[in-house]
């Protein structure tokens, strides 16, 4: 697997599979770790970020837990790569926007990605479809057993792993689920959900994590803190709120079902009807439109479509996979009609542009 390759690929996340896929699109598990040797990366020179990286990425490659995958530079690496890394989630925007010697080795199947020099010195990822919080966090756990053996992690007795932000002090873990939620916000129960798990003190951010606005009815849901819990008990919370999420938003589409199937049929119709015809579809009206269209399919209104093409498509159409499938850097009108055209073919089963 190359880089480039990534624009023709479907990883394991975005296939529509897994356990209660038709609500949880993914669930991740992730590790923050720093080397004991060295300071925090807000605190580093550019050549001990250097000397980190090159540390780092020998461990990884020594300890086989990328392996089969590929390791990329990001400062080598043009913007529009490390873009299309983002829209994968295989790297967070921090990492993305970041200055200086930075990496991320990433296994073929996407499942797992380790961020070197990121706002810690690495930051290791277990991705997986579906409601699959409890076996993400086992295969980071191996992920840090085995390059622990390779590395010296910043570790006190009573802090735990040490870390350059306190709230991920102690585990370093950080769980979490990406959800679609469109039925409870159609019936404007989406507030009241948040409200209670905001009281069970987790966090509720957008598609691509902190700092970014859920569109589409896609949320992440994730612990707030590490410190003073073990790894097991974080999962666990986690694992319990979740199901009780995916219940409320089924209930809510079943609702909405009895209450007016037809008004509900023409939406799912309407957003259908779009995307196959369109011939200019901005970012934002596609992430709605086939965020609508995912709910139809999952729910047996729209007919003849698998949910690993809306899945492909929800990725695929956005801005960095455009251009990097069309070789070159793209106008925002030239990405819309591009978008429309990709979106067409691949609804229709044709070429036709």
């Amino acid at each position: 697997m190359t880089l480039d390759e990534l624009v023709s690929t479907a990883g394991g996340w975005i296939t529509g599979s897994g356990p209660d896929s038709e609500v949880v699109v993914s669930s991740r598990a992730r590790l923050a770790r720093n080397v004991a040797s060295f300071p925090f990366s807000t605190r580093m020179s550019e050549e001990e970020r250097e000397d980190l990286e090159r540390l780092c990425r020998e461990a990884i490659s020594r300890a086989k837990v990328a392996s089969p995958g590929f390791y990329v530079d990001l400062l080598a690496a043009s913007p529009l790569d490390r873009k299309l890394l983002v829209e994968r989630h295989l790297i967070s925007r921090e990492h993305e926007e970041a200055t200086g010697q930075r990496g991320v080795a990433i296994s073929d199947d996407e499942c797992i990605s380790i961020m070197v020099n990121e706002e810690d010195h690495l930051r290791l990822q277990a991705l997986l479809p579906g409601f699959a919080i409890g076996e993400a966090w086992r295969k980071i756990d191996a992920v840090d057993t085995a390059l622990e053996a390779h590395l010296d992690f910043a570790f006190h007795p009573k802090y735990g792993y040490l870390t350059a932000c306190p709230t991920n002090a102690g585990t370093g873990l950080r769980v979490s689920s990406l959800l679609h939620l469109p039925a409870l916000a159609i019936t404007r129960q989406i507030e009241k959900v948040f409200q209670a798990v905001a009281r069970l003190r987790l966090s509720v951010r957008g598609l691509y994590g902190e700092g970014t606005e859920a569109t589409g009815h896609f949320y992440q849901i994730s612990n707030e803190s590490s410190l003073g819990k073990p790894e097991e008990e974080i999962v666990k919370n986690l694992e319990a709120v979740i199901p009780q999420i995916v219940n409320y938003e089924r209930a809510a589409r079943e609702a909405l079902l009895r209450k007016d199937r037809s008004r509900l049929e023409d939406r799912m119709g309407r957003a259908y009807g779009v995307l196959r015809h369109a011939r200019v579809v901005t970012s934002e009206e596609a992430l709605a439109l086939l965020s609508a269209l995912k709910m139809g399919v999952h729910m047996g209104l729209v007919n003849g479509l698998a949910p690993g093409t809306v899945g492909e498509l929800l990725v695929f159409s956005q801005p960095a996979h455009l251009q990097k499938r069309e070789g070159r850097e793209l106008s925002p009108a030239e990405r819309d009609a591009i978008r429309g055209a990709y979106i067409r073919s691949r609804l229709s089963g044709t070429n036709d542009n």
